[in-house]
């Protein structure tokens, strides 16, 4: 005889289920281990990274290293708020928000193009999502292969117009942040493929 489960104990574990896919998930520096801790029925990181990567092209690694370094996949995350008079909490730089670190106007142009009207910047389905849109676009507009980190990381963070303008050559530090980028999708890709995940 097949016994069914009591409703408070099943609304109970989606409530657990659905909290812990609020919070980080722990070891950022291993994606097998990140997509492990993110392997739920309704919220499956590696499905929606691969999905990601057969619609656009963008290799998983590079995704989950643009997301890592933007977020360090925080679902809620922004930029730290300026200071007045250097202690008052004030204006945050950006409206950049969630995984992807999305800017307001590029979210919703993003929803414009491809008719992803629902989607969510704090969703991670719907950031990785735009990720491999972006860095599509950056093959498209200014010509980056797709497998080429340093660079499209380079064009996420300038925007398309800037990268092409050069702006990132003159500025030593974002090369570093786009050379530990790569070198996240690098280490990644490597995991990947020591944990049979590509």
């Amino acid at each position: 005889m097949l016994r069914t489960r009591p409703f408070h104990f099943m609304a109970a574990a989606l409530l657990l289920g659905l909290t812990g896919c609020a919070s980080a998930p722990s070891r950022i520096n291993n994606v097998c281990a990140v997509f492990e801790q993110r392997d739920g029925w309704f919220d499956n990181w590696y499905d929606a990274a691969k999905k990601t990567e057969q619609e656009y092209g963008v290799p998983v690694p590079i995704l989950m290293a643009t997301i890592r370094k933007e977020s360090g996949y925080n679902a809620r995350s922004r930029p730290p708020r300026t200071k007045l008079l250097g202690f008052i909490p004030w204006k945050r730089p950006s409206s950049a928000y969630g995984y992807s670190q999305a800017l307001d106007g590029t979210w919703a142009q993003y929803k414009r193009e491809t008719g992803k009207y629902t989607a969510d910047r704090n969703d991670f389905a719907d950031a990785v999502n735009f990720v491999g849109w972006y860095h599509s676009q950056s093959h498209l507009k200014n010509g980056i292969e797709l497998n080429d980190a340093y660079h499209l990381y380079l064009a996420y963070y300038f925007g398309q117009v800037a990268f092409a303008r050069g702006d990132w050559k003159s500025n030593p530090s974002m090369q570093q942040v786009a050379r530990s980028t790569a070198e996240m999708a690098y280490s990644y890709g490597n995991q990947m493929q020591a944990c049979g995940q590509q």
